[in-house]
Parts: C-alpha cells; sequence; structure tokens
C-alpha cells in the first residue's frame, strides 16, 4: 500500500466555526498545516502558527518568509485588495488556492431555476480597487460584492490555480456565532412576530461539518474557477421554523409579512437557491438538507431547550 504523502497546507483565518473543523480534517489526514491569522485567538494544537494582517502586504510577507505551499485556503478574503495582496505575495508560493466565496455573489441575481455558476462569472465583473474597502462598515455592508470583485481579481490575472467556493448559508454547531438561528428561538419562545417578506423566497443550506468535509475534499482535487457548495434541496423561513419550534414545545411561531423594512436573517425577497450540480460532476456528494435540518437545530439550540 502505498502512503499519500503529506501536504503542506496555509489556512488563512479559519479559527472558528467551519474553518477549525477543516484544520482537524487535514491534520487527521496527515497534512501539515500552517494558520495565519491576526493573533487574535490561538490555533488548534499540532499546526504551525504565523501572525500578520493579511491586509497588510509587508506584514504578510514577512511572516510567511521563505515558506511555500501545496494548497492555500483563504477564510478570510472579502475585498479585492486582499485578493490583489494575496496574488502577489502567494506567486511562485503555492500550487493551488482555494477562496472561500458565498452564495451572495449572487444577490443581484434573481432566477426562479437555482443559479449556476456561469451565472456570475468573474471575468465579467468589474473591480473598483478605488472603493472604502479599508472601512470595516463599507465591506460589511457589500460582503456580496467585496467577494465577487476578489473572484474576479484572480480570475482575471490567475497566478496560480485557483478555486472559488461560494458557500450556501451555514446551519449547525453548538458554536455558531451567527445569533440567526437564535433570533428565530426567541421570537418562537416569546411569540414575538417574525418579520417575513410578503413573498418570502426559499434558499439553500449546507451543515457547518458537510462545507468542512467539502472544502478538505477541494484542497485536494485540480478544479478551478467558481464552485456551489449548497446540500440538497431548498428550505423555507417556515421548515426552518418548524424545526426550531420542535425544540420549544411552549412557544409559537407568528409570521408578519412586510412590504418594506428589515426582514429574518432567513427570509429572502428574492430567490436563493444554488445548482450544485458541477460540485456532483466533479465527485462530491452532498446531503440533503432536509435530512440534517433536526440535527443541526438540536446542535445550536440544544442549550437553550427547556
Amino acid at each position: 500500500m502505498v502512503m499519500r504523502k503529506g501536504r503542506e497546507v496555509l489556512v488563512i483565518g479559519g479559527n472558528r466555526y467551519f474553518g477549525k473543523r477543516l484544520i482537524a480534517r487535514l491534520l487527521a489526514v496527515g497534512d501539515r498545516v500552517t494558520v495565519l491569522n491576526r493573533g487574535s485567538a490561538a490555533p488548534p494544537p499540532g499546526v504551525v502558527h504565523l501572525v500578520a494582517d493579511r491586509g497588510d502586504e509587508k506584514s504578510l510577507t514577512a511572516a510567511l518568509g521563505s515558506r511555500t505551499f501545496d494548497v492555500v485556503v483563504d477564510q478570510v478574503c472579502y475585498t479585492p485588495r486582499q485578493a490583489e495582496i494575496a496574488r502577489r505575495v502567494f506567486t511562485g508560493r503555492t500550487r493551488r488556492y482555494v477562496l472561500t466565496s458565498t452564495v451572495e455573489v449572487y444577490e443581484y441575481e434573481d432566477s426562479i431555476a437555482p443559479v449556476r455558476e456561469p451565472d456570475v462569472d468573474p471575468l465579467d465583473v468589474p473591480v473598483d480597487l478605488e472603493l472604502p474597502w479599508e472601512d470595516p462598515e463599507f465591506v460589511d455592508a457589500h460582503y456580496g460584492e467585496g467577494k465577487r470583485q476578489a473572484e474576479a481579481v484572480l480570475a482575471a490575472d490567475p497566478a496560480f490555480p485557483y478555486a472559488a467556493v461560494r458557500v450556501a448559508h451555514v446551519l449547525g454547531g453548538d458554536d455558531d456565532f451567527t445569533g440567526r438561528m437564535a433570533h428565530y428561538a426567541t421570537r418562537i419562545r416569546s411569540g414575538e412576530p417574525i418579520a417575513v417578506p410578503v413573498v418570502n423566497h426559499p434558499a439553500t443550506y449546507i451543515h457547518v461539518e458537510e462545507i468542512a468535509d467539502f472544502l478538505l475534499w477541494a484542497v485536494g482535487e485540480d478544479f478551478t474557477g467558481p464552485v456551489n457548495a449548497a446540500s440538497h434541496g431548498l428550505l423555507t423561513t417556515e421548515e426552518l421554523c418548524d424545526a426550531i419550534a420542535a425544540h420549544l414545545p411552549d412557544g409559537r411561531t407568528v409570521f408578519r409579512p412586510v412590504e418594506v423594512g428589515e426582514v429574518s436573517p432567513f427570509a429572502f425577497t428574492r430567490a436563493y437557491g444554488m445548482d450544485n450540480s458541477r460540485a456532483t460532476r466533479l465527485g462530491f456528494r452532498f446531503t440533503r438538507a432536509r435530512e440534517w435540518l433536526p440535527k443541526a437545530v438540536a446542535e445550536t439550540l440544544g442549550k437553550d431547550v427547556v
């Protein structure tokens, strides 16, 4: 039996949620893992830890020294400026670059049919480096645009083979830091109305363990360009709330349709489904969202069950 040689893998960011699960998986299969972050949180045992601001080219270059990698997994590239820096710094340092992107790159699409990767071709996305990408509030408010333009930077001048994993909405785990599921649990427990659009569209999701599996798989593959990562099947706000309400027997689900104004986190005024057929053809086997949803709710809200 021929043993696989461990890879040199750099993970930028990744200290929480599915990033830390990816690191654990890489270590478990024998890879040598380096984690680079700003030092705000210690990485798990067994990895090399580098401290740098990935948005500061000099800091990033100094921290890396002469190191080279088989694969770089970039969990925290949010802007085209950061992508430009990564392209310059990692040219000649890596044989593959995996960008964690997002379903939000499709925020301007509104298709009844699930969106496919060519629906947002990075080569067609204009890049504007003069926008205030250094402003955290601007970046938060333009999350999808930042990811779109980051993909475009890599696609326009591919200094190394890259893949952009467009991640669906992630659910599950007792360490879900987003508070989105808690938003629904609080309102169902109290009977407070949940704001939804008058026409409320379903969306695609993926379990936190499944996206970690997907990224591990992507590290070892050789495909390039965008790829959608989503479990099979759409989920509605009602289905999510039904699953949450099953843990809160004394609660009550009340929806309040609104024509304008803010709606709840998993309620959408536009279609939000992704077609996962490219990844399926490439060999990844997705699970079905409806099958893991009760487990995901139990993981995240278990501590709140009364």
